[in-house]
């Protein structure tokens, strides 16, 4: 019965995902800023690490435009898609697709430096699987400190994160990955 459960979940949350980013598309305010990120990380947990790298994009904006209610003015909403590479013994393939809850510290601002905090989810696909894995499709909880910079008339950030893969149980074997992942991008706009 929970391997038949396992086998139906993930084609109904992926529908669901692609009905909800179908319908946010629609209804989203253009984001308040559009930019190129690159992820670097190491693993620690399982020994011993592997390394990753990723390239992707990133949207943020007013936290309000997305959920209607009041929110502070430095709470944002960031959404971040990418795609990257991991030396497992051998490179493989990974994407992943994630959202954060973003609140700038505004108190430690100056004219050219704005800290932050963040901390959100989403869902990774692995080309590969650590030893009692399970699933190729998994959870992507992520917290950190990072700071925007104003360099060459350019809109910068920088990130440190912890970050983590699993299934959330969702199969007996859920053996999870747990990351430090270093960012960097920069804004279009």
């Amino acid at each position: 019965m929970q391997k038949r459960l396992i086998v139906w979940f993930w084609p109904v949350l992926l529908a669901g995902l692609l009905y909800a980013g179908q319908a946010a598309a629609f209804s989203l305010r253009t984001p308040e800023q559009t930019g190129f990120l690159v992820n670097t990380g190491s693993s620690y947990d399982p020994q011993p690490g592997f390394g990753f790298a990723q390239v992707g994009l990133v949207a943020l904006y007013d936290y309000e435009q997305i959920f209607s209610h009041r929110a502070p003015d430095p709470l944002k909403f960031k959404l971040e898609g990418s795609l990257g590479l991991a030396d497992d013994s051998r490179w493989r393939a990974f994407c992943a697709f994630n959202f954060f809850a973003l609140y700038y510290l505004d108190a430690l601002q100056t004219q050219k430096f704005r800290p932050y905090i963040e901390a959100g989810a989403g869902i990774i696909y692995n080309d590969f699987q650590v030893e009692g894995q399970g699933l190729r499709i998994n959870f992507n909880p992520q917290a950190g400190i990072g700071a925007e910079f104003e360099m060459a008339d350019r809109r910068w950030f920088g990130a440190l994160r912890t970050h983590h893969v699993s299934n959330g149980n969702l199969h007996g074997d859920n053996r999870g990955i747990n990351s430090i992942l270093l960012q960097f991008g920069f804004y279009f706009q």
